[in-house]
């Protein structure tokens, strides 16, 4: 099991450009197909922005179940887990659209 800590990026996660960056950070861990915590302890904003770039384009390359499996959530705020919700929501609404 392989721990992603995005404390590590900083407190407030909050930029597109930011959530690219540290995706492409956490894409090899995802590959190598090992379940990876992502771990939001120290984090206190996870911006809708930051969750959409980061995590829910993660559902272009897999399902939601593959991702399901292969990670899970360690200490996210009531704040970063609710934006977080709503990426992978909104994600999903532009896929069945499409």
């Amino acid at each position: 099991m392989k721990i992603f800590k995005f404390n590590q990026f900083g407190s407030n996660l909050g930029t597109r450009m930011l959530g690219a960056d540290v995706r492409e950070k956490l894409v090899p861990l995802l590959n190598a197909k090992e379940k990876v915590v992502l771990d939001f302890e120290g984090v206190d904003v996870v911006s809708n922005s930051f969750a959409d770039e980061c995590l829910a384009k993660l559902l272009l390359t897999m399902s939601l179940d593959e991702l399901k499996q292969c990670t899970t959530f360690r200490g996210l705020n009531d704040f970063a887990r609710k934006n977080i919700a709503l990426a992978f929501k909104r994600r999903m609404l532009v896929a069945e659209v499409a």
